[in-house]
């Protein structure tokens, strides 16, 4: 990851985003922090790491700082991460006084919060203690507070004059090179480390001269506030005190007449580049399977590298379970059921147990007008109606769904299916999905 740059590797055309990221940080437009929006899996941090590269390479005024926020998530001190982060790029005799300016703020940091530790313990003691000690604990326990407070008040008033020091000895190393922190992963790490973190940018290390970047999903870091604040603060407002400009990876690329996924993309590249997969899955037929899949079902990168790795492994345990030899409609079921093994967990020990829920199948298909689907007359319905009405054909009592179950709507389908299963005998009732169960049960390291 940390070799890869836009020249080697830009799938998805994103260098022209970076290059107007670098633009707004390198202006005197407010956008710190700024935020690099999306999901889990979207290529956050891969364009972060490319991003980096193209400031070392092509923007000598700029000072790029990585800080994987989700490894320093156990020291449970934001400001020593990201003091740490700073001054590992600084050269040695920038260092000394930014650490002299430091060391009071990380004191009374430090001390605050094992104050609070203690306290909490105090307190934890005291309600196991006797009833009749509880009102003499008590009384003491409250002088110890206040006197707490007293003097982290008094600290207080002294560290605000302590953290200006801090921020005049940031802004002057910065004033050559603009200093751009990038804090990837704060997604995943802990509500109350998140919040304390995007505190310390704002209120610590607000410096000219010193950016930051963050690199994360807004939807759990609004998810982060709530649960340290409670659902009663609206956590959106609450984010956007701390925000100067935030964007989202876009999903696709292209011209604006020519728009491709990139999820999709991401898949072609990964099937073609497969030396288990065979070049056959790139037929167009398959390619329109696999896009119904991912652009129905919202799959990311990531879970699309899921997705291909399984079909990886079905093949490698299968022997020729996705091969050219397989009639087309087999294949199809066949990479239905690696989907519904990687995604859809309950549906797949379902189709184990001989329940066929043939509305979670069309819904995975993008097929929501389940009835419609089984009762219409059309020349040439697409797999996906295809692999519903099968799904229809094979639902029993014990079943959820539709049936298709009149001799007129059998004999609407008899062809289709003859079509799909490749002009031989159809299969018989109750065995037209055994292709997906044996997807599953291979999967399932099965026999």
């Amino acid at each position: 990851m940390s070799e890869i740059t836009f020249e080697v590797r830009d799938d998805f055309q994103r260098r022209p985003i970076a290059e107007k990221v670098i633009s707004l940080l390198d202006s005197e437009v407010q956008v710190s922090p700024m935020v690099i929006d999306g999901n889990w899996g979207t290529g956050k941090s891969e364009f972060c790491r490319k991003l980096i590269h193209l400031i070392e390479d092509s923007h000598k005024n700029l000072q790029p700082v990585y800080i994987d926020a989700f490894k320093a998530d156990h020291a449970d001190e934001p400001i020593m991460t990201l003091l740490s982060g700073i001054l590992g790029t600084m050269p040695e005799p920038d260092r000394p006084s930014v650490i002299q300016a430091a060391l009071p703020v990380m004191k009374f940091s430090l001390k605050t919060a094992l104050k609070a530790g203690v306290s909490w313990v105090l307190k934890q003691e005291a309600d196991e203690v006797a009833a009749e000690f509880t009102d003499d604990l008590k009384n003491a326990g409250d002088q110890a507070i206040n006197y707490t407070v007293e003097s982290l008040l008094t600290e207080h008033i002294e560290v605000k004059a302590k953290i200006e020091v801090l921020r005049k000895a940031l802004t002057e190393v910065a004033k050559d090179r603009n200093i751009i922190v990038f804090i990837d992963e704060l997604d995943r790490c802990r509500p109350d480390f998140a919040v304390s973190m995007l505190e310390s940018i704002k209120h610590i290390f607000d410096a000219k001269g010193v950016k930051f970047v963050l690199v994360t999903n807004s939807n759990q870091l609004r998810a982060s506030i709530n649960h340290c604040y409670g659902h009663a603060i609206d956590a959106q407002r609450y984010l956007d005190k701390f925000i100067g400009f935030s964007f989202r990876l876009p999903d696709n690329f292209g011209s604006h007449y020519s728009k491709t996924l990139a999820s999709v993309h991401h898949m072609k590249t990964l099937v073609s580049n497969s030396e288990t997969l065979g070049s056959h899955l790139l037929f167009e037929a398959h390619i329109e399977f696999f896009s119904l899949l991912i652009k129905e079902n919202n799959l990311s990168l990531r879970e699309v590298e899921t997705f291909v790795k399984h079909l990886e492994i079905y093949q490698l345990l299968a022997g020729d379970g996705l091969s050219e030899r397989k009639l087309y409609g087999y294949v199809q079921l066949s990479i239905l059921g690696v989907f519904i093994f990687c995604f859809k967990p309950k549906l797949s020990d379902e189709l184990m147990r001989e329940i066929v829920d043939v509305k979670a199948i069309a819904q995975i298909l993008g097929k929501e007008k389940l009835i419609e689907i089984l009762r219409k007359e059309r020349a040439f319905p697409d797999d996906s109606d295809i692999i519903v009405a099968i799904a229809g054909a094979e639902a029993t009592k014990n079943s959820k769904g539709f049936t298709v179950s009149t001799d007129e709507e059998n004999e609407r389908w008899h062809q289709h299916f003859r079509e799909f299963f490749g002009r031989i005998s159809i299969p018989d009732q109750g065995t037209r999905l055994n292709a997906v169960r044996l997807a599953i049960q291979t999967l399932q390291l099965g026999s």
